[in-house]
This record gives C-alpha cells, structure tokens and sequence, in this order.
C-alpha cells in the first residue's frame, strides 16, 4: 500500500488485443524528526505499473503530481542489456487505485462519475488530514 504523487503522467501503450498498460514513478515521502529535533524528509520513488481498466482511468484522470493510493504487489523482472550485462528492475503492479485531489469540478456527486473500479468511500479519508501512519 502507498500514498505518493505521480512523478510524471502516465506512459499508456496499447498491447496486442487492445490491452491497455500505463508506466509512472510515484514519489512517497517519510517525515521524521532525528536526534537533534530537525525534520527530516525522504522521498523514495516507486515504478508503478497497471493493467487493463485502472490504466485507462489513469490515463484518463491522472497526470502529474495527482495523490493517489496504490494497492498492489511487487514484481521483479531481469533481462540482458545489450552488452550482456543482467538488470533488474522492481515495479509496483497495482490492484487498486484510489485518486486522493480534491475534486475540483464542483460537481454534488451524484450520478455516474465516470470512475468504474473506484472506492469513493475510502477508508482513508480527507488526505490534508494527519495520517496514523
């Protein structure tokens, strides 16, 4: 589970059979005092990968710098470069997404949104809100 902002917008591709596949960093940040009292950030950046339904509403809702919470798992991939050398890379394969901006349309919520898949409700609440964790 995480809480970040997108680095950058969404790479959606279309593979064969129309499958859609949409690629962004999300940015998390820690905040924390250290032994003398200063606080202290750490971003950490995230590859973040979805399939099919939620790479669609990402590329239809996000964009650069949107609040989301990202439900998913990790996958770790090798391939060969082309000097043979090995690489690795670790992704985020989202199974949930929950955009957290304010809406900024006005709109009084009610009728089709649009958003199929999303959680309106979520237990996670107003984002500007202090968080438990």
């Amino acid at each position: 589970m995480l809480i970040g902002n997108l680095g950058k917008d969404p790479d959606v591709q279309h593979l064969d059979g129309n499958i859609a596949v949409a690629k962004f960093p999300l940015a998390t940040t820690e905040t924390f005092k250290d032994r003398t009292g200063k606080l202290v950030s750490q971003t950490e950046w995230h590859t973040v990968v979805l399939w099919r339904g939620l790479a669609e509403l990402a590329q239809k809702y996000l964009h650069k710098s949107s609040l989301v919470y990202i439900e998913g798992r990790l996958r770790t991939r090798s391939w060969d470069d082309k000097d043979g050398n090995r690489k690795f890379a670790t992704e985020v394969v989202g199974d949930n997404l929950i955009m957290l901006d304010k809406r900024m349309d006005g709109g009084s919520g009610s009728g089709d949104s649009g958003m199929e898949g999303m959680e309106p409700d979520s237990p996670i609440g107003d984002p500007s809100e202090s968080l438990p964790f």
